[in-house]
């Protein structure tokens, strides 16, 4: 399941729509249920603003604006993210580009201070984001068969009927041992998504708490991630969702990055 923030983020919890009334002969393994979350349309392009909201375990908040932008060129999809308060993270800027193919991603970032963008090494892709309780990698794209998926039930979860799917990385040094989400049977809008560090034990868990769709698109439009292990918090909501608007490809550079919006 795409997980990034900008995808979102994105990245990471809405599902493809799919048809109701599955018999039990033609039920749905995990795989399928994650291939309709990997090849849910997103629209060629899309512009938003991001809000996050960063909350320790004492309750203090510290909040971030970003404009971001997304492109799909076909075999590659890019993102780009802009922050433009406050004053201390401002003009700094990050890039994903996911690949359809088997590359794992491309991903940058520029902090103004240094005056350099920075390739993120793949020794770094299990730092957190900014502060954030996303690492680069939860900003990336989590390739469908780099797991193995597995049906473990269905169940109802705040009166909503779900589907519960284990996802089991093949590589065994992969920062999560496994991922377990909660899917919406209704619609295959995901709602809840756990991540277990590598002693196997619940590290952090998203809540997707509300999805619009927007122009014929599932947008995820508020989500919050909660580290269990250190009690803090990031809580994003998007807000100005534009999509296919013809964002250009100049814009997914490392000189826009330097340059900023």
């Amino acid at each position: 399941m795409k997980t990034t923030i900008i995808k979102t983020t994105i990245l990471a919890a809405a599902m493809a729509m799919a048809g109701h009334g599955i018999s039990r002969a033609q039920q749905l393994t995990g795989r399928d249920i994650v291939e309709k979350a990997y090849n849910l349309p997103q629209g060629n392009d899309r512009t938003s603003i991001l809000t996050m909201t960063l909350v320790n375990n004492n309750g203090s908040t510290r909040v971030r604006k970003i404009k971001q932008f997304y492109r799909d060129f076909g075999t590659v999809e890019k993102n780009i993210m802009f922050f433009l308060s406050p004053a201390d993270v401002k003009n700094t800027s990050f890039m994903n580009w996911s690949y359809d193919s088997d590359k794992p991603d491309d991903q940058w970032i520029y902090l103004p201070a240094l005056k350099k963008v920075k390739r993120i090494s793949s020794d770094s892709k299990s730092d957190y984001f900014m502060g954030s309780d996303f690492t680069y990698d939860d900003l990336g794209d989590r390739k469908l068969d780099a797991d193995v998926h597995k049906l473990l039930r269905e169940e109802t979860v705040d009166g909503i009927p779900c589907y519960v799917v284990e996802s089991i990385p093949k590589d065994e040094d992969y920062m999560y041992s496994k991922t377990i989400t909660w899917i919406r049977k209704e619609n295959f809008v995901g709602l809840k998504k756990e991540f277990y560090d590598e002693d196997g034990e619940l590290l952090k868990s998203l809540s997707i708490k509300e999805v619009k769709k927007i122009d014929g698109f599932w947008i995820i439009t508020h989500s919050e991630m909660h580290n269990v292990q250190n009690g803090h918090t990031t809580i994003i909501k998007l807000t100005d969702v534009k999509i296919n608007t013809g964002v250009p490809a100049s814009m997914f550079t490392e000189r826009m990055m330097m340059r900023g919006i």
